[in-house]
């Protein structure tokens, strides 16, 4: 039997409640579906509600210039956004917009706190999320400071594919991303992302098959990785 879409049974965040504690925060919360490119809060807003995603994919990302996104993530079923405002009261850190239909809950912030204080799961996950993305923030910083497009690239791919398998060393990136996103993951110029992907092509490292990218050699692309002076041959 399907579950309920609208309801936070799915959120891992509460994986430890009991129906009857899920049934009550589901009748407090407000459910929307939201449609694709639709956005649903906007960097700099005020508000301090948190968003549980009960099924649909979203993404974080920030607007540098009026033209120019920097991709923070992707949001998928079962996750949340809002955290930081709902604990500090600031101003959104970044957009989120709908890259599919979704269907999310909208939880005040006084009853988000309340469920941390009070349940002692909820708060460890949160504690070990939080410290999650603060090393993940450590090690783009430090991507973005000690390596060139060429290396970002390289960390990029290998973080966002997954494993290939039917074929031990190989991974695949699915659905293969446009060079523009790409590109605002990491930082750089699409420009600079096709000639890249196209040196990994000539080399054999990367090939391009429908609905994916796949990376045909993880050994030789982290070695190039963990070697700065290294260009794919």
């Amino acid at each position: 039997m399907a579950r309920d879409p609208q309801s936070l049974r799915c959120i891992r965040l509460f994986r430890r409640l009991s129906d009857e504690e899920i049934r009550r925060l589901d009748a407090q919360c407000l459910w929307r579906r939201y449609e694709a490119k639709q956005q649903i809060v906007g960097h700099g807003e005020p508000g301090t509600d948190v968003y549980f995603v009960a099924s649909g994919m979203l993404r974080a990302l920030i607007s540098t210039d009026g033209v120019r996104d920097v991709i923070l993530g992707d949001i998928g079923g079962g996750e949340f956004f809002g955290e930081l405002a709902a604990i500090d009261s600031q101003p959104r850190s970044a957009s989120v917009v709908a890259l599919t239909s979704a269907t999310l809950a909208r939880m005040s912030s006084v009853l988000f706190r309340a469920v941390v204080q009070e349940h002692v799961d909820v708060c460890g996950q949160l504690l070990a999320l939080l410290a999650a993305r603060v090393r993940a923030l450590d090690k783009r910083v430090s991507e973005l400071a000690t390596l060139d497009v060429r290396h970002r690239l390289f960390a990029e791919l290998l973080r966002i594919s997954r494993p290939d398998g039917m074929a031990p060393g190989r991974a695949l990136v699915s659905p293969p991303p446009y060079h523009a996103e790409i590109a605002a993951r990491i930082s750089a110029r699409r420009e600079a992302v096709t000639r890249e992907l196209g040196a990994l092509e000539s080399a054999g490292l990367v090939e391009r098959r429908r609905g994916a990218l796949v990376l045909t050699n993880i050994p030789a692309l982290v070695a190039l990785f963990q070697d700065p002076r290294r260009r794919p041959v």
